[in-house]
């Protein structure tokens, strides 16, 4: 009774601006559904004066050091100087600074240009690249590549490592989305488990979403979700600590690829995130909401869903209408649970397979 496509019957919310065309067509084309919902959009610099203008000085001030954040932020920084005709000085400066660089991707887009790393914090936390930077920068100028989604600080703590002049270049910013009309559909999406998993590629996504949540009063809400019931899929490690700290488990790659989290994900949800029962009326199997009865496929409500995958899991035990409404948290009373097993049951091929135990409650009828 295995579905053809791993991820048919799943729900999956994107959360990226980068690059989310090509996570979307990953999961459509193994069967999810898709929900795009961006958390932070890349501004456009519609004017680059700024960026040139900062490009400008760095030429003229020659660092001693330079400290690259990200791989995109550097590369677009190269072509926007490159447009403005002063790319080759660009190059030269930094060829002749000691170059410290946070992340493997990063580490690659300056390998791409020909230059050499002075070092590199391989694991892309900024606290790693700050270590190698101890004893490094007495009385130094540094120019900071500045990632998107904040400085952290860090041009506080190059001066506390001893630089004596500290300037930021930024090739990018992002755009807030959190008061969206979008994003409150993806929080109580989230909430109320309408999704089976999230992925992250990047830590100011997991922030904004935190913000937009809190924003909405809805934060312990999604933090249990997300510990319990939806599945967190990450690029990473940089990624996954706001997470982590948060109490949640996410998946994170052994290579911190968008390909090899897309894998990983596929491979958890394939064999975790399937449901297999044997019933009165054959085997059934649940996924993501998706119920399979008889080679027959049932689309099921996030609520419907939730009370199969219970009754699934009590293996044929009775359980009580207070522990059914439990696993409902939109539902509000007894008559919503009952509703809400009613639709449920017409959506059935076989409705017997929700059997009613008089006076003690329901279980599958195995």
């Amino acid at each position: 009774m295995g579905s053809p496509k791993p991820l048919a019957g799943f729900r999956l919310a994107v959360t990226s601006d980068r690059r989310s065309a090509e996570l979307i067509e990953a999961f459509e084309r193994r069967g999810a559904e898709v929900t795009h919902t961006p958390l932070l959009q890349l501004a456009p610099l519609d004017d680059e004066q700024q960026l040139i203008a900062q490009t400008r000085k760095l030429i003229e001030l020659r660092p001693q050091a330079v400290v690259i954040t990200t791989a995109y932020g550097l590369r677009r920084w190269v072509e926007t100087a490159e447009a403005a005709g002063i790319g080759d000085e660009l190059l030269n400066a930094l060829g002749q600074a000691r170059l410290y660089v946070r992340g493997a991707k990063a580490h690659g887009a300056v390998k791409a240009l020909g230059l050499e790393p002075a070092a590199v914090a391989a694991d892309g936390r900024s606290a790693s690249m700050l270590q190698l930077l101890e004893g490094k920068l007495d009385g130094a100028t540094v120019a900071l590549q500045l990632h998107a989604d904040s400085d952290h600080g860090l041009p506080q703590s190059l001066r506390e490592l001893g630089a004596r002049r500290v300037m930021a270049v930024e090739p990018y910013r992002w755009q807030d989305t959190s008061s969206d009309s979008g994003i409150s559909a993806l929080v109580e999406g989230l909430c109320t488990a309408r999704f089976d998993a999230v992925t992250f590629t990047s830590a100011p996504s997991v922030h904004a979403l935190f913000a937009a949540a809190k924003a909405r009063n809805r934060l312990p809400a999604l933090l249990r979700s997300l510990a319990d019931r939806v599945v967190v899929a990450t690029v990473g490690p940089v990624t996954a600590a706001p997470l982590i700290d948060a109490g949640i488990s996410p998946l994170v790659p052994e290579r911190y690829r968008m390909g090899a989290m897309i894998g990983q994900l596929v491979e958890h949800l394939d064999s975790l995130g399937t449901l297999q029962a044997q019933t009165i009326h054959g085997p059934v199997q649940l996924r993501g909401r998706t119920l399979t009865v008889q080679d027959e496929d049932c689309e099921l409500t996030p609520g419907q869903a939730e009370l199969v995958r219970v009754l699934i899991e009590a293996g044929g035990s009775v359980l009580s209408r207070d522990e059914l409404g439990a696993a409902l948290p939109e539902a509000s009373s007894k008559h919503a649970l009952d509703m809400t097993l009613s639709r449920l049951r017409k959506a059935l091929p076989q409705p017997e397979i929700i059997a009613t135990v008089i006076k003690r409650g329901y279980r599958l009828n195995v």
